[in-house]
């Protein structure tokens, strides 16, 4: 059976903003789908996850261990091994190269995927932070230029938030809490003054692009926690995704609509602009994800070239998630509609 498992990460809009953005908004494509198709319970997420209703899903479908709303997917070591490194013990996170900024009277974690980090830049900081973490016995792995791992086993039960369901809020709300929680912070405070000197920080600022002033941890996970491969898969890159996916996501969604088997597709487009709160940039990215991928999708639906549509939709605190198939289209007495994105 040709199935087709669709992501679409902040697809639901604030609900005090959906109603006027969707007065805009022109998504033929997914208001069929959504209007045609049938819709399981909206499901409704704290908002206060240390990840957001996306991150829970990939890790719940790719068999990562469960985890409790307070501390985010044990995502690190399949990361790792997606990224060529086979952990052979303890315990490790994610690290990223961050940005956080002072605003009126707290700090902000700024989206990591807006950094533009290069990877002569990763690299030139991950050397001048090593020393600091050998010295009190972590070993530090490079991953890419905007990924990097801690193994630190004493810290097994940190919890930890995800990048983007800390961004653009105060930082304190959502740092590290439990086993480590103080070692952490001295070392994230050593690693600050290190970078504060770095003369590159200074040519980033030149060029209109943020400081790497800080890094931020998260992912706790075993040794043995890999990622269950239960889908031929392609993702966006965004994040922690990249972990259980083909590193180079279809460029044409006709081939979804031809190829056989169960697959799954990360649309990742619209998650700078929620995390940046510039809904009018969200607005056009959804039409142009439309356009792009949902109206060929509507086609290969219809040609019944692809059997089944799982379409997966996520805001900040809920979700929702809707069955297409071949023959829902053929109830045209239900009207195309896109107030499920604000349900």
């Amino acid at each position: 059976m040709n199935q087709l498992d669709l992501l679409i990460p902040f697809a639901l809009p604030p609900a005090e903003l959906a109603r006027d953005l969707l007065r805009q908004c022109q998504a033929p494509a997914l208001a069929m789908l959504l209007g045609r198709g049938r819709a399981a319970p909206r499901q409704s997420h704290d908002p206060f996850s240390r990840a957001l209703p996306h991150e829970h899903w990939l890790a719940q479908r790719f068999g990562l261990p469960a985890t409790a709303q307070d501390c985010s997917p044990a995502a690190a070591t399949a990361l790792m091994q997606r990224l060529g490194h086979a952990p052979d013990g303890g315990h490790w996170f994610v690290l990223h190269p961050a940005h956080i900024h002072v605003a009126r009277d707290h700090l902000v974690l700024t989206d990591i995927g807006q950094l533009q980090l290069e990877e002569a830049e990763s690299r030139r900081l991950f050397d001048a932070a090593l020393p600091l973490f050998t010295e009190i016995g972590h070993a530090l792995v490079y991953g890419d230029a905007r990924t990097w791992f801690i193994r630190a086993d004493a810290w097994a039960g940190l919890r930890t938030s995800t990048p983007s369901a800390a961004s653009g809020r105060n930082v304190d709300i959502w740092m590290p809490e439990g086993p480590g929680e103080l070692a952490w912070r001295k070392l994230q405070n050593e690693v600050q003054m290190q970078w504060f000197a770095e003369a590159l920080n200074e040519q980033r600022e030149m060029r209109g692009q943020k400081a790497i002033n800080s890094i931020w941890i998260w992912g706790g996970a075993d040794a043995g926690v890999l990622a269950q491969q239960r889908y031929a898969a392609s993702f966006g890159l965004r994040g922690w995704m990249r972990a259980f996916g083909d590193e180079h996501p279809a460029s044409d969604p006709t081939q979804l609509g031809q190829s056989s088997g169960h697959r799954l597709l990360v649309l990742d487009a619209l998650a700078e602009a929620a995390l940046a709160e510039e809904w009018g940039l969200w607005l056009q990215h959804l039409e142009h994800l439309d356009r792009d991928w949902l109206a060929p999708l509507l086609v290969s639906l219809r040609a019944g070239t692809l059997e089944a549509l799982h379409l997966v939709l996520t805001g900040a605190d809920r979700s929702i998630a809707v069955d297409v198939t071949r023959g829902a289209l053929r109830r045209f007495w239900r009207k195309p509609s896109l107030a499920g994105l604000s349900a």
